[in-house]
């Protein structure tokens, strides 16, 4: 099942509606309604609030597949599954099989020429990024810092934060944490 139609039967499970959904995740009804129909591919902070707003994971709505234990996850398997937003960057989620872990691992690639450095992020959680690749500038807040293979940053996801690749393409890793989870 593909991301937006998971998004919409969990939607219709809890017999909520677009413009409830939208107005928990603070956007429009037209925006979920392109998400859920695959006009659109979100970022990962709207996926957050949509999976906050339905009381689930992101891992969950990513796959339907869920199993226990180790999970083993090939190179290959990530660079032939990387998702391409509409907000410049590609990501990758990690074990995303096991739906029901704590933290939510990503690989991310973002390339200077897609970058928009207007795109402001801000979900509830914890988040933590390492670079693997590349140099960018990450802001958090009204703090701008430097990133160079190695560097990591660990903030309040909830503070608006941005970034903006110096090199022609940046790998990261990042892990979010959900707030708790409300089944509303």
């Amino acid at each position: 099942m593909d991301l937006g139609n998971k998004i919409k039967k969990l939607r219709i499970e809890q017999n909520r509606n677009l413009l409830d959904i939208a107005n928990v995740c603070g956007f429009s009804k037209s925006l979920l309604s392109k998400i859920e129909n695959g006009k659109t591919i979100p970022p990962i902070s709207t996926l957050i609030k949509i999976a906050d707003a339905l009381g689930t994971k992101v891992s969950i709505l990513l796959d339907d597949e869920q199993q226990a234990g180790t999970i083993y996850t090939k190179k290959e398997t990530c660079e032939a599954r990387m998702t391409k937003t509409d907000k410049g960057y590609s990501f990758f989620a990690f074990a995303v099989e096991r739906g029901e872990k704590l933290m939510q691992p990503f690989l991310f690639i973002t390339r200077k020429e897609d970058n928009d450095s207007k795109n402001e992020f801000s979900h509830n959680g914890e988040e933590f990024i390492y670079i693997l690749e590349g140099e960018m500038r990450y802001k958090v807040g009204n703090v701008e810092y430097t990133l160079k293979p190695g560097d990591s940053l660990y903030f309040d996801s909830i503070e608006k934060h941005s970034l903006m690749a110096i090199t022609d393409e940046v790998k990261y890793v990042a892990m979010f944490t959900q707030s708790k989870l409300n089944n509303t």
